[in-house]
């Protein structure tokens, strides 16, 4: 089993979701909704796995709220 943390964003001009596995060349998609964009990136993240685990080029931290007064 594998697990990777996706970001994911919501696109102003087109309503879509938009989601990425940073540091994992290829691995993004989008969809309609969070189920779509969900479905979306486990096919192409396993499709991207057959061709072998890869060697993340980042690895996800987390997020940062700042404020500018």
């Amino acid at each position: 089993m594998h697990s990777y943390t996706a970001v994911i964003e919501r696109c102003p001009d087109t309503q879509l979701y938009v989601g990425y596995v940073p540091g994992f060349p290829g691995a993004h998609s989008q969809g309609g909704t969070l189920d779509e964009l969900h479905a979306n990136l486990r096919e192409v993240i396993a499709m991207l796995l057959e061709d072998g685990e890869p060697r993340l080029e980042t690895e996800f931290v987390g997020t940062q709220t700042v404020v500018i007064a």
